[in-house]
């Protein structure tokens, strides 16, 4: 196993697997292993799954792929040898146990000898007398033994205030009304949180831990705890709050907040989204905004997280991922548009692998992601790629103009495409050469209209020259036959 230097930054990612993977969790993971990177520290993947009635089936596995996905890889955690153990923690319970017995051996532990009735009761007392209710006015005169089935609370040993240094806030102070005993093995035999990450941390050197303000509160037992142990405190980095698209509240998962892989089969790209959550709560100095993840790495610091919260902004997604999108090679943007694709585009009698890749290099200059080109799909915005049109032959005339010279010139420009080689289809910018001349001396109206209709059988569509340059010579000329013979039939 590798041995830890005692001066090497190490932060932590600790979610509990109690459903999906929360924005803001990504977001509290992301700043914990950006700063280790830049550090050249070490980034820690724990799981505190200790609360086993919330714990939802499938959680853990969820999690990992999540974090893979995004590319925020871990030195050590699941799948990966530690040099202090597991990093699940109820594969650790023997290690709380130890330190259960540390506190024990001090006279700072006991065993709760209240039942749930007793404990209301002194807290009716105390409402009664307008007073916060705190288990240490209630603390058993003498302690009993341990034993397993009965919780263990922590006996705060020094009512006092607190005063610590947090990287983002700075000096912050908390009055002794703060600290109260509480629960450090729970009944079940499992650890509490406010015990087993406080350990987890000290067994795992974690010199930085980052979570959310929701903490601060708690922080006056977490030192009193460190105290006790005898071990000095991280550096708590309390992150700003993600806020709603309003501004106005915390982002939560009642917000309708998305699952992480959600975002993934939307077609938002992990480098986008990476991108994306560095600049909520954390600003590079500049007005840079388009980050990959080792540009990230590079500028990071704790001294330019924000005190504030940032609006979580999907447009701004939206945005950042459509950037990062054409920053992407021809292949991979052939393989993203061919796999949005539903089933009533693939299934087209004209589907054809050519006709994709021709389509494909005017498709990525309006959409964001693949939810975008699969509504664009069910639309029928890519139908005129793969299938005849069927429309109404009226359509075909341009503005007061009749059927009938919409058919000479739809008859001409056939004419003119006949002769042409197949080699002018290779070029959009060719095949608009071909026409051009005839449709600047006809009247570009009188000639485009009717062959943009013929090929696309839609009002609004794109240019004919590039549908030409899409569905090839032979479509191209058998549509424009095709408009000819629908006239002739009126």
């Amino acid at each position: 196993m590798e041995h830890i230097s005692k001066d090497k930054i190490i932060t932590r990612f600790a979610p509990s697997p109690t459903g999906f993977l929360h924005i803001g969790g990504v977001r509290t993971a992301l700043f914990s292993y950006l700063y280790s990177k830049q550090q050249k520290g070490k980034f820690i993947l724990r799981i505190e799954d200790t609360d086993k009635k919330r714990q939802v089936e499938g959680s853990v596995e969820h999690i990992i792929k999540s974090l893979r996905w995004l590319g925020l890889d871990w030195d050590y955690g699941p799948e990966k040898d530690n040099p202090f153990g597991s990093c699940l923690q109820s594969n650790r319970l023997d290690i709380y146990k130890k330190y259960a017995q540390k506190l024990i051996d001090k006279g700072l532990a006991y065993p709760d000898p209240y039942s749930r009735e007793e404990v209301d009761k002194f807290r009716e007392q105390d409402k009664s007398k307008n007073r916060p209710f705190l288990f240490r006015n209630y603390r058993p005169t003498r302690f009993s033994k341990w034993e397993e089935g009965i919780p263990l609370r922590f006996k705060v040993p020094n009512i006092k205030s607190w005063s610590w240094f947090d990287a983002v806030r700075g000096n912050l102070h908390a009055g002794e009304e703060m600290l109260d005993d509480f629960i450090l093995i729970k009944a079940d035999g499992f650890p509490t949180y406010n015990f087993a990450h406080i350990v987890d941390d000290i067994e795992m050197k974690v010199t930085h831990v980052m979570r959310g303000e929701e903490f601060i509160a708690s922080t006056p037992k977490f030192l009193s705890l460190y105290e006790a142990l005898e071990v000095k405190a991280p550096v708590f980095v309390t992150l700003p709050p993600i806020m709603g698209p309003d501004g106005k509240k915390k982002l939560s998962k009642r917000d309708n907040a998305k699952d992480l892989l959600d975002y993934k089969k939307d077609g938002y790209l992990p480098e986008a989204v990476i991108n994306f959550l560095a600049l909520i709560g954390w600003n590079p100095g500049d007005d840079q905004e388009i980050f990959t993840k080792e540009e990230l790495i590079e500028k990071f610091s704790l001294s330019k997280i924000q005190k504030s919260g940032g609006a979580f902004n999907e447009e701004k997604l939206r945005w950042m991922n459509k950037i990062h999108l054409n920053k992407k090679d021809k292949t991979f943007k052939l393989e993203y548009f061919k796999t949005s694709l539903p089933n009533t585009v693939t299934e087209l009698p004209q589907y054809d692998e050519n006709r994709i890749e021709r389509l494909v290099i005017t498709v990525f200059e309006r959409i964001h992601n693949k939810k975008d080109i699969k509504e664009a799909a069910d639309a029928g915005e890519y139908d005129f790629a793969f299938s005849i049109p069927n429309y109404d032959t009226n359509l075909l005339k341009w503005k007061n103009k009749s059927l009938s010279e919409a058919y000479v010139h739809l008859e001409k420009v056939v004419k003119i495409l006949t002769e042409t080689s197949e080699e002018i289809f290779m070029s959009q910018e060719k095949i608009k050469s071909a026409v051009w001349d005839y449709a600047n001396e006809a009247g570009r109206g009188d000639v485009l209209w009717p062959m943009r209709v013929a090929l696309s059988g839609k009002k609004h569509s794109p240019d004919p020259f590039f549908i030409a340059y899409v569905i090839g010579k032979e479509e191209t000329i058998l549509r424009l036959k095709l408009a000819c013979d629908k006239i002739n039939s009126q």
